[in-house]
């Protein structure tokens, strides 16, 4: 499970969403995950994933990779379609004791597992095809004008993107704690709930120790070649906008348009 999460990683590339500038992607990506709670009936959500699957494609970057990392927020997935199923009112199709399953509910249950999974493919496409440093200027620059309120942009800019750069390192480093304590006789796979969580002791521990290790490693690294954050830094690429990411902005404005409509004209499904 551990292997396939994939989000943090970067793939280097050529394609048009490669090219973007990551100001724009941020935005679409920000836009997107607003763009995804607006459809209340199928035909909306059919254009979302429509808008999305456009997206994966341009970015040339094998499908497979996405649907590894939606492996591991499928017990989620199924802890809401759950709730959504028993708990929803309407037409019942099955009635046992307290609990009823209704049509209602397995159409919400679909609906939101459905936006989930869109959440996290926009997600995983904007790191996918945008590398750290990068961000981290696109996200200082979109956030730039909250400088105005005294607020250290550049700072929370650079906690997010290393934050997101060790996401694959700590669970690099998490497999191999794991198959260490399992090459000494640790038994994390049986056992019920309690049990389960009590043998991941052994390995929090040690991912702690490495992580605060790592941390102050970093840190140090940073200090002895005199950062001091934004401040009068410059930067040896400068970002600039050009005609295909107002062509992306334009795009994006269509189909918000296109689903603000389909909720207009279109019945709701929840």
């Amino acid at each position: 499970m551990l292997s396939d999460i994939s989000i943090g990683q970067f793939f280097p590339g050529n394609s048009l969403i490669h090219r973007l500038d990551p100001r724009v992607k941020l935005v679409l990506t920000f836009a997107y995950i607003l763009l995804i709670f607006i459809p209340d009936n199928w035909i909306g959500l059919a254009v979302a994933i429509l808008l999305l699957g456009m997206c994966i494609g341009l970015s040339r970057i094998p499908f497979k990779l996405f649907l590894k990392g939606l492996k591991p927020v499928i017990p989620l997935l199924v802890f809401t379609s759950i709730i959504n199923i028993f708990y929803v009112e309407g037409q019942v199709l099955f009635s046992f004791w307290v609990l009823k399953i209704t049509l209602e509910g397995i159409f919400t249950a679909l609906f939101i597992s459905i936006r989930i999974l869109c959440l996290i493919a926009a997600g995983s496409l904007l790191t996918y095809t945008t590398s750290p440093t990068t961000l981290t200027d696109a996200l200082e620059r979109v956030l730039s004008p909250l400088k105005v309120l005294h607020i250290s942009v550049h700072e929370i800019a650079m906690m997010m993107t290393i934050a997101l750069r060790f996401i694959p390192t700590l669970i690099e480093e998490t497999d191999k704690i794991m198959c260490a304590q399992k090459a000494r006789g640790a038994d994390m796979e049986s056992g019920n709930l309690l049990q389960r969580v009590r043998a991941l002791i052994p390995v929090l521990v040690p991912l702690f120790i490495s992580s605060f290790r790592r941390a102050y490693e970093l840190a140090t690294a940073m200090e002895c070649r005199c950062y001091h954050g934004g401040e009068g830094r410059t930067r040896m690429k400068q970002l600039h906008m050009v005609l295909r990411d107002y062509v992306a902005l334009v795009v994006m404005a269509v189909f918000i348009g296109l689903l603000i409509l389909s909720n207009v004209f279109i019945a709701p499904t929840i």
